[in-house]
């Protein structure tokens, strides 16, 4: 049986007898949307817009997203929201392990089921922990810790994507790729460069992590129910620091203000964090605005004005004692 860890007490979902299981469609053990709508209806499942519940109805789509992640049965796959186990299915049956968050008691209950009915075989690779992903932390699953890479492949729930993304980089140092399924308006957010329209908060910071890249469009038709927005995926292949955790945060701080008063000037926007001094030392025309940045330049200032922070402290304490 599936490994099934909980956060939380989670009611079982009586279980699947063969009679009851959702009859396979003609594209092997996979989910189709005869499979999907059967297995809602018997666990009195609706999907909620509250936790952005669309569930990926068309195996091609499946195949794609675990075919562009390069799942294979070396991969330790994180998974968030799996649903009713669409893309579970697609990531177990490339011989991945798949730590499923699922912050849906139900969901989380029924999803081993579904395993076990559908692809017995790798039972034994599923994990599901029943907890928010903005919760989740390597303590919560050891496990996950122990592994060289892990790589990230979700359907995201389209209100909480970007946050997901930035948190789990930030917690998990081993997580070095992704796969994502985002609204579209999101994807373009994520991968846009400085200049752009689209630049800004997420762009910046997942930049400081990696490289992300569009990596195709998803109709709306493979969802039941059908979104009213467009969606896309998106990849990740994460680099090395570009500097220590401590300047991380020094650089997200300097970018959360940058682009907390957009159309402002350098100068303006971040007035009392940055010297003049700073600018001129990091090469950067304070004139600019923040959506012209680099993920480097914005590092780069953040380095000069940290230093000149801590010389200031210095020449305060010397001048006290």
């Amino acid at each position: 049986m599936a490994e099934h860890t909980s956060m939380n007490t989670v009611p079982k979902q009586p279980a699947l007898a063969a009679a009851d299981s959702p009859v396979h469609e003609e594209n092997g053990q996979l989910l189709g949307a005869t499979d999907i709508r059967s297995l809602a209806e018997h666990a009195n499942i609706k999907p909620t817009k509250k936790l952005g519940q669309n569930f990926v109805i068309d195996p091609g789509t499946v195949r794609r997203i675990v075919r562009i992640a390069n799942v294979h049965p070396a991969s330790h796959v994180i998974e968030v929201g799996p649903g009713l186990g669409s893309l579970t299915l697609g990531l177990l049956e490339a011989g991945a392990t798949v730590h499923a968050v699922e912050i849906d008691p139900n969901l989380a209950a029924l999803l081993p089921q579904t395993v076990e009915a559908h692809m017995p075989q790798a039972a034994n690779h599923l994990k599901v922990i029943n907890q928010d992903a903005l919760t989740f932390k390597p303590q919560d699953c050891p496990e996950l810790t122990e592994q060289t890479s892990l790589t990230l492949v979700s359907n995201l729930p389209y209100n909480v994507a970007t946050p997901i993304i930035l948190t789990l980089l930030e917690r998990f140092s081993n997580l070095s790729s992704f796969v994502v399924m985002v609204q579209k308006e999101v994807a373009d957010r994520l991968v846009a460069g400085p200049s752009s329209k689209t630049y800004g908060v997420p762009s910046a910071k997942l930049a400081w992590y990696g490289q992300a890249n569009l990596a195709g469009r998803i109709g709306r038709h493979v969802f039941w129910p059908a979104p009213n927005v467009d969606s896309a995926l998106v990849s990740f292949e994460r680099r090395a620091p570009l500097q220590s955790e401590s300047e991380r945060q020094e650089t997200f701080h300097l970018i959360d203000a940058a682009f907390a008063q957009r159309r402002k000037t350098l100068r303006a926007a971040l007035h009392g964090l940055v010297e003049p001094a700073d600018f001129q030392q990091a090469a950067i025309d304070p004139q600019r605005r923040g959506e012209t940045l680099s993920i480097q330049e914005f590092v780069r200032l953040s380095h000069y004005s940290a230093s000149s922070s801590q010389d200031r402290v210095e020449a305060a304490r010397f001048k006290r004692g």
